[in-house]
């Protein structure tokens, strides 16, 4: 972890889970189908609405890394309508407990739980939520990955989100062992839109997303709960488990998130998502574009030639495509012309995704 990252997290405290350790795999990220409900949730924690027993949950959570099975189990489900996209989180939990009760504060400073939405898939303008057991909520817009310099609004509210947790057991008593706790969430489409007459309900298209859990050991101290400390004083690390795992202990690579279809086929229906070529494509731009970014951390010049960011023919899905770089003189764009649907795809050097 750089330093500068460290001060991101000092400072602004909106990265949960920040580092440089790179797993040997990548995978493909996750997907879902979240399916439309004509009948509104009621967001109450309880999850019984009929709607939630006609989908299916998630793959569990796995580690942030995609390596370790995490010691509790995490899953989620997702519907929507016209007004709010619906998210019911299931968290397995011995010991639920909570202290923060003002919003915008550093809610993983607790166990929570989070969600992090990039509706258009450029990996810039992007938005978080965190949420903890006594249901205060954290939401925030930021304007780029942390890997740049950027800006963000912690000031930023989810106007008209619903929210509700239901623990099962007890909270903050040390004394009993618990079942878990379980969040439901309405968020609203229209806390998303670009502008009055943008239409951004994305009906049978995809967001990227990706979900997260934070949960800390923890130590008993006066009858209550806090987070684990070494022998030295030192605060142990936190564990970060995730949907779609990311390779790495940082959240903030929106490029690596998961993709939710939203499907207007009514929930107990069936339908049938694949991750497009086009998407495919961006991911070796990006796997080029790590590459871009690491020389120049080295080297403090960009490559000059595609030749040294790939060695081999590229094919997605059966078929060659054909990678350019064009370097000018505030950084460099990778480029390919998708022989899928003719769109010409860009990374630029602030890793941003361009569709021409």
């Amino acid at each position: 972890m750089k330093l500068k990252k460290h001060i991101f997290v000092l400072i602004l405290g909106v990265v949960s889970a920040l580092g440089c350790s790179q797993s040997k795999e990548n995978k493909a990220p996750k997907s879902y189908i979240a399916y439309k409900t004509s009948t509104p949730i009621q967001i109450d924690g309880e999850a019984n609405d009929a709607a939630w027993s006609k989908v299916d949950w998630s793959d569990t959570f796995i580690d942030i890394e995609g390596v370790k099975q995490p010691k509790y189990k995490t899953k989620v489900k997702m519907l929507w309508d016209d007004k709010y996209y619906y998210i019911l989180a299931q968290l397995e939990e011995p010991h639920v407990w909570a202290t923060l009760t003002k919003r915008d504060t550093i809610i993983f400073h607790n166990n929570d739980f989070e969600v992090f939405i990039d509706p258009d898939g450029d990996t810039h303008n992007y938005y978080e939520l965190e949420i903890n057991a006594l249901n205060t909520a954290w939401d925030l817009f930021v304007s780029q990955p942390y890997r740049k310099d950027n800006v963000v609004l912690n000031d930023w509210n989810i106007t008209g989100l619903k929210s509700a947790v239901k623990v099962n057991g007890t909270l903050n008593n040390p004394k009993d062992i618990d079942e878990g706790w379980v969040l439901e969430l309405a968020i609203p489409w229209k806390a998303y839109k670009k502008g009055y007459f943008h239409k951004n309900v994305p009906t049978d298209s995809y967001w990227r997303v990706n979900f997260s859990r934070v949960n800390w050991d923890y130590q008993i101290k006066d009858g209550k709960y806090e987070r684990k400390r070494d022998e030295k004083g030192k605060l142990l690390h936190e564990y970060n488990w995730v949907w779609s795992p990311m390779g790495v202990i940082n959240m903030h690579e929106p490029e690596k998130w998961g993709y939710v279809y939203f499907s207007s086929k009514e929930a107990g229906a069936k339908d049938a998502f694949n991750i497009t070529s086009d998407e495919k494509i961006k991911w070796e731009l990006y796997s080029m574009y790590r590459k871009q970014i690491a020389h120049f951390k080295k080297n403090n010049e960009y490559f000059k030639s595609i030749d040294s960011l790939t060695q081999k023919g590229i094919k997605i899905d059966d078929k060659a495509v054909v990678p350019k770089l064009e370097n000018h003189s505030t950084g460099f764009n990778l480029s390919i012309i998708s022989p899928f649907s003719g769109k010409t795809l860009i990374v630029n050097q602030n890793g941003k995704f361009i569709t021409k």
